[in-house]
């Protein structure tokens, strides 16, 4: 048979199928159809239209309850049943049965109950017995103490102040030939501390993007450069010390004779950014490192009686010693820009040398104060002596807070004249580490957080003179 007509045998028998055609009954009463080509009573499968299949195409009922299915048929969900879910009572008891253990079995699973080792039996045995051994229960109470000391979070990050303790100690038991003059440390420890900071540094660190921040003529001036940069303009500024101490100036092998006209610190840093685009990686971070050695190895050779020479910044001298703080005050507050940009934590100075950065600043507050005055950026004096050195004028109480504070009375109308408490017409309090940050021009004096009472004009003249310490 075609397919042609095998569809319109198909269409036929359904239609009689539809009226309860020939079939029908024989179906119902489970006997074999002759032209369905179905089974006989044998069994077998006759050769009906349908073929030998041995399944009536016309049949669309579900497969033969006789035969087991290839498949099975998907279990049914107890929540389409309409049965009700089964309870607790159903699942049994889950709660642990305190076991039945002698005292001293008790007191000896303290420590594992302590750090939660025990099993659910032993832990519900363990408290039960607590709360009937005082004895116990004190004993759980103080292991219980003991674990938590054990597991308090700690930082990876060494302690700012351990190689300080190291080297102490070690020159306790063998004082050193050559001693470093105390007012040279804090600028070997500042470099030192950036060095370990650079150690490590990728390719992707080095030309991580940077920005320098400072105040002139009280406005927020900044320079974008990168970690590189930093280093090579550390590197050009402590080269006014190496020259102050005789010896090479790494900038002058770089520049040749154009490092003559360079004479204060912008101006070395331009001319050494000017080199290239972007100033070498790796290789800056040797010479600056060969340099920082170098100062601390000669003014350590001179026994510290070279702290009194003269350092030539372009525009005014400091004394070698003041000069030495300085460049350590400045390797501090770079190197935190540095963390800044690469993500990484870094803390300040130790106590006792963030203390002598904060008196060199208090100390040059009064110049500074007297220049803001010569350009009408200040209000003007109006103290008594003014021409005549060592005489007290008026005052304004500086006083740092934290354990690298303490008090400076800072005169207000002559770099001559000295710190009077009779004359004191303002007080200002602010914490050490945010003075300092003001100072490098990192805060604008505005957002500095003081405590002040008194003259507010003296105060803001101070605040903005301290501002003003910070440079390029």
């Amino acid at each position: 048979m075609s397919g042609a007509e095998g569809f319109e045998a198909h269409d036929e028998h359904s239609a009689h199928g539809e009226h309860g055609g020939p079939g029908d009954e024989e179906r119902r009463e489970g006997r074999p159809y002759e032209g369905d080509g179905g089974r006989g009573d044998n069994g077998h499968t006759g050769e009906g239209a349908g073929g030998g299949s041995g399944q009536d195409p016309r049949d669309t009922g579900g497969p033969d309850p006789d035969r087991p299915a290839r498949i099975p048929t998907p279990r049914a969900s107890v929540e389409d049943s309409g049965r009700p879910l089964p309870g607790l009572a159903d699942l049994g008891d889950l709660t642990p049965v305190p076991l039945d253990l002698p005292h001293d079995v008790l007191k000896s699973l303290l420590g594992a109950w302590a750090l939660a080792a025990c099993s659910a039996a032993e832990t519900a045995t363990v408290e039960d017995h607590l709360g009937s051994c005082g004895s116990c229960a004190d004993e759980a109470r103080r292991l219980r103490e003991a674990v938590g000391l054990l597991h308090q979070p700690e930082s990876l990050d060494l302690d700012p102040a351990l190689r300080a303790r190291v080297l102490a100690s070690c020159l306790e038991r063998r004082p050193p030939r050559i001693p470093v003059p105390e007012w040279a440390a804090p600028y070997d420890a500042e470099t030192a501390r950036l060095d370990a900071l650079l150690q490590d540094f990728g390719d992707a660190e080095w030309h991580a993007p940077v920005r320098l921040r400072w105040f002139e003529a009280d406005t927020a001036r900044s320079r974008r450069t990168t970690v590189a940069g930093v280093i090579a303009h550390l590197l050009s500024v402590d080269g006014l010390i190496a020259l102050g101490l005789g010896l090479e100036d790494p900038l002058t092998e770089i520049l040749g004779a154009a490092a003559q006209h360079a004479v204060g610190p912008a101006e070395r840093t331009e001319a050494f950014w000017q080199t290239t685009h972007f100033p070498p990686t790796r290789s800056v971070r040797g010479p600056w490192r060969e340099q920082s050695h170098g100062l601390v190895r000669t003014v350590s050779f001179t026994g510290g009686h070279a702290g009194g020479l003269a350092v030539s910044y372009g525009d005014f001298e400091l004394p070698l010693h003041d000069a030495m703080l300085d460049r350590a005050f400045e390797c501090w507050v770079h190197a935190e820009d540095i963390a800044d940009a690469v993500d990484y934590p870094y803390q300040p100075p130790p106590p006792r040398h963030l203390n002598r950065m904060i008196d060199l600043a208090a100390r040059m507050l009064p110049a500074a104060l007297a220049e803001r005055r010569q350009a009408g950026l200040a209000s003007p004096s109006r103290g008594r002596h003014l021409g005549l050195a060592g005489e007290p004028g008026r005052s304004l109480r500086l006083e740092i807070e934290g354990a690298a504070g303490g008090e400076w009375l800072i005169p207000l109308d002559s770099p001559a004249a000295v710190g009077s408490a009779d004359l004191e017409v303002a007080h200002v309090a602010l914490d050490g580490v945010e003075f300092c940050r003001l100072a490098a021009g990192r805060i604008p004096p505005e957002d500095a957080a003081v405590g002040q009472v008194g003259d507010r004009e003296a105060i803001r003249d101070v605040l903005f003179a301290t501002a003003g310490l910070s440079r390029l």
